[in-house]
């Protein structure tokens, strides 16, 4: 269990955002310090086909494609809808909707305030990490994903 329990935010968008859209908001997120953890919510978007009659093939899909966030390059694994952020304290959400405003020009958010990730662990944690799980990596791991989560390092 955490000691701390931090705030926690979730950015909802009208639409699924495309990969430029995605990389703007993730490098203007990394931007505001004061944000601990963050999870990008949307469809999968498998490298193979996994069901049908076209299971195995290769998977064209053009919003699968690898954004530069920071100094890092990251392969989307998800068309992203909604981005979940652990912050350090409710004063940091006023600085993070003035460096998101920008980014959502053609269509509209909302920054909603409340409880989105696990603060205790669970038994799928567990499972992945052992008993000695890093606290920073509660809730954030997929049964089903074979990679690891992707760890960026923002402003200290």
């Amino acid at each position: 269990m955490t000691e701390a329990t931090f705030p926690q935010c979730r950015i909802d968008s009208e639409r699924l955002m495309n990969p430029e859209t995605t990389e703007k908001l993730l490098n203007r997120i990394v931007s505001v310090p004061g944000v601990r953890r963050m999870v990008l919510n949307g469809q999968r978007l498998p490298v193979t086909i996994p069901y049908g009659p076209a299971r195995g093939q290769a998977n064209p899909h053009p919003m699968r494609k690898t954004i530069h966030v920071g100094e890092q390059e990251i392969p989307l694994q998800v068309h992203v809808g909604t981005v979940l952020l652990e912050i350090e304290n409710r004063d940091v959400i006023p600085a993070l909707k003035a460096a998101v405003e920008p980014v959502f020009t053609e269509f509209s958010f909302r920054i909603k305030e409340g409880k989105f990730m696990k603060t205790e662990p669970s038994l799928v944690d567990y499972c992945k990490y052992g008993p000695n799980a890093d606290k920073e990596m509660l809730g954030l791991a997929d049964p089903s994903s074979k990679s690891k989560p992707i760890i960026l390092q923002g402003l200290r």
